[in-house]
């Protein structure tokens, strides 16, 4: 379902400064200097519940969000008004520019939550699990580095696994129903609850940069 707009979209995102990275190139090779030695990136941060939990769970962590679409960029803003941590920041952008934004092995791990699935043929090249966007954060991801990746459309899912594995990436862990059991240490969104409440079954997977690849 299309997002409604929010006229307050653009004024929302202009005033929040504090968290805010209006030239995340900028800073490409310098994200250090915001004074935390893990940096990890969640990609299609939506309404930044998980953003915004996480970041509080981790407060040792910088927690970079990025959302290209600007009315849940705005939505995720204000909600996060009288919560943002030191360790949050935000990016208004598309992912497509991530190795623009970060140097080689400047990424501990990446996050890719419930994104679209993309189900048509044609619009493939869409998903965030194609080829071209595993390249992209093959080249800014620590030798080692990971992409943890949770899901509640199956067909995606097995897309992915295919296709991580096709594009030399080494399987760490997986799960069909990762809500099975407790995981205190992974925040469960509103959005994420609504398909546990309806008993369907969230699928998770880790892949990890091949031990010793270069990231060049």
């Amino acid at each position: 379902m299309r997002m409604r707009k929010k006229p307050w979209a653009k004024d929302m995102i202009g005033n929040r400064k504090d968290c805010v990275i209006s030239n995340p190139s900028s800073l490409k090779g310098s994200w250090k200097t915001f004074g935390y030695d893990t940096t990890v990136v969640e990609i299609g941060a939506g309404k930044g519940d998980y953003w915004i939990g996480m970041a509080a769970k981790n407060p040792a962590e910088l927690w970079i969000a990025v959302e290209k679409n600007i009315d849940a960029a705005a939505m995720a803003l204000k909600k996060s008004i009288d919560c943002t941590r030191e360790n949050m920041k935000f990016i208004v952008d598309d992912a497509d520019e991530i190795d623009l934004w970060f140097e080689a092995g400047e990424v501990d791990r990446i996050h890719l939550n419930f994104s679209d699935p993309w189900p048509k043929k044609a619009h493939t090249k869409r998903r965030l699990t194609y080829g071209s966007f595993l390249d992209r954060y093959r080249k800014v991801l620590k030798q080692e580095g990971c992409i943890i990746m949770k899901t509640d459309n199956a067909r995606l899912f097995e897309y992915s696994l295919v296709n991580f594995a096709e594009n030399g990436w080494s399987l760490k862990d997986v799960s069909v129903d990762f809500r099975r059991e407790i995981h205190d240490e992974d925040v469960i969104t509103e959005y994420e609850n609504s398909f546990m409440q309806l008993g369907q079954p969230i699928y998770r997977v880790i892949f990890q940069v091949p031990n010793g690849e270069s990231n060049d």
